[in-house]
């Protein structure tokens, strides 16, 4: 793995809230490279993608990474009076792709995410976003309860039903154990798509309705051993993509050279970020 440059941390200000980013430089020797917008998992900081960040940069990528509305350099910090949830989440990609307009250009641009940050780029373009090139998804999907194989079926409900509670009672979720802190919408949006196996409404609209009208390609990678969103959730999620054209990969553990999961997978990223680079370039030549 190469080592990471600097990031220059900026800030996209909505209203009385600020979505951070962290922009890497652009990758020697690769004028106009295509550009990555990473979108993490619930809770984890834009720092924890170092590792992942360099491996797409070797692989000859522009990257920008984002902070989670209420995460790392992002606000507001989840509190009783925070009132966000998807739709807000949903509208920070178009607001973050608005202010990188001079950077995009012409070039190919992906919209990467990471679990939560999936669902947030997938739910962008279904509710007419600002078009992309190419959407890759990275152990992310659907997380109804159904689709968890053997015993964790029966955990994943309730579990996301307490979460839920918890969250209602307190006026936000504290993070025990799972998540990070997080706004009470957030979570009440989370546990929907997991009770139903379907997207919530967002501002009045059928956002799983929408999602079935997403034509942007799509590179979607399952990891093994992923605890949080099996590769099952992620053929669910998949199915839902009826018009767009889908290239479903899996990321093994005998390829990454040590056991994976839904976080560690970062720390063994090059053959991922490879196969972002080989997307990219398909898109660019079509």
């Amino acid at each position: 793995m190469t080592a990471t440059p600097g990031y220059q941390q900026s800030f996209v200000e909505r209203g009385d809230d600020r979505i951070g980013l962290r922009s890497y430089p652009e990758p020697t020797g690769t004028p106009e490279a295509p550009l990555v917008l990473l979108w993490p998992a619930m809770g984890v900081r834009a720092g924890y993608y170092q590792p992942f960040v360099a491996e797409l940069r070797a692989a000859g990528l522009a990257v920008v990474v984002v902070d989670l509305r209420g995460t790392g350099a992002s606000t507001p910090p989840a509190s009783r009076v925070s009132r966000y949830g998807y739709p807000e989440l949903v509208g920070d990609v178009g607001a973050v792709l608005e202010s990188l307009k001079d950077r995009i250009g012409d070039r190919t641009t992906l919209l990467l995410g990471h679990s939560l940050g999936g669902q947030a780029a997938l739910l962008h373009l279904a509710l007419g976003g600002q078009p992309v090139d190419g959407l890759v998804l990275v152990a992310a999907g659907m997380p109804h309860w159904r689709s968890y194989p053997g015993w964790r079926r029966h955990l994943v409900r309730p579990a996301a039903e307490f979460i839920r509670g918890v969250a209602a009672v307190l006026g936000s979720w504290p993070g025990w154990g799972f998540g990070g802190r997080q706004a009470r919408g957030v979570m009440r949006d989370w546990a929907y798509t997991i009770r139903t196996g379907r997207f919530p409404r967002l501002d009045g609209v059928d956002a799983e309705a929408a999602v079935r009208t997403v034509r942007t390609p799509v590179l979607a990678i399952s990891v093994e051993h992923d605890q949080l969103t099996p590769e099952q959730t992620l053929d669910r999620l998949c199915a839902k993509l009826t018009a767009a054209a889908v290239r479903r990969e899996r990321y093994t553990a005998a390829e990454a050279g040590l056991r994976l999961d839904h976080f560690t997978w970062v720390r063994a990223s090059a053959p991922i970020a490879a196969r972002v680079a080989s997307f990219a370039a398909r898109l660019r030549a079509g």
